[in-house]
């Protein structure tokens, strides 16, 4: 689950803002795209390595293969630059197209799946290290924090509300049910457990996560 990348300006014409940006030719639009994507690369590959603190930008340029100032074009900080990588990153584990929420007619079954894929995310650390990066440092700059919020996390937690929603409609749920409220108890704990790591992270861990946040909200109520 995730959202697409949001497009940078091009380093090389500029940021397309002016009367004096030009058009680029095809092989100029896909240098760049290939730069970019080196610069996504190094970032990911580096912060994994030597860890968010010692991630500088000389770093993610050197590995990239582009200069200093052509990341400093496309984005603010390094912190910018892992934001990125991580939607993209995100956004290579499906085809395009194919995000969604399985909808099966058991709500049970299709949260237990989500949830044990998303075990196996945060146990990839390719995935793992930008994000608890990420997470670290918007606990100290409000603006990428927002950033973080809108662009990676709210996507994905509105395609668990939406899931909740449309069994709800079908009677699954009780119709007082606060669609937010049961979200954030399904994927709250795992990722506290996963980012403070108080105890190992496993599918049944969950799968019990399920059954216990279902078994409260009320899920297969009795409408009689």
């Amino acid at each position: 689950m995730s959202s697409s990348p949001l497009p940078a300006p091009d380093a090389e014409a500029g940021t397309g803002t002016g009367p004096a940006a030009a058009p680029r030719s095809p092989d100029a639009t896909r240098r760049s795209d290939r730069s970019r994507r080196a610069v996504l690369d190094a970032a990911l590959d580096l912060v994994g390595e030597v860890g968010y603190n010692k991630l500088t930008i000389e770093a993610i340029a050197a590995r990239a293969g582009v200069g200093k100032q052509t990341i400093y074009r496309w984005w603010s900080s390094k912190a910018a630059v892992l934001l990125d990588a991580s939607l993209a990153l995100a956004g290579d584990a499906q085809p395009e197209g194919a995000w969604g929420f399985p909808d099966t007619g058991d709500l049970a079954a299709d949260l237990k799946s989500v949830m044990r894929a998303t075990v196996d995310e945060f146990a990839d650390e390719r995935y793992a290290a930008p994000v608890r990066a990420l997470t670290a440092a918007g606990a100290t700059d409000p603006e990428l924090g927002a950033r973080f919020t809108e662009r990676l996390l709210e996507p994905q937690l509105a395609l668990y509300e939406e899931r909740l929603r449309s069994a709800r409609e079908a009677g699954q749920l009780p119709p007082d049910t606060d669609l937010r409220l049961t979200v954030e108890m399904l994927v709250g704990p795992l990722t506290y457990r996963w980012l403070m790591r108080t105890a190992p992270l496993t599918h049944a861990y969950a799968e019990a996560l399920v059954d216990a946040v279902l078994g409260g909200a009320g899920a297969g109520w009795d409408k009689s």
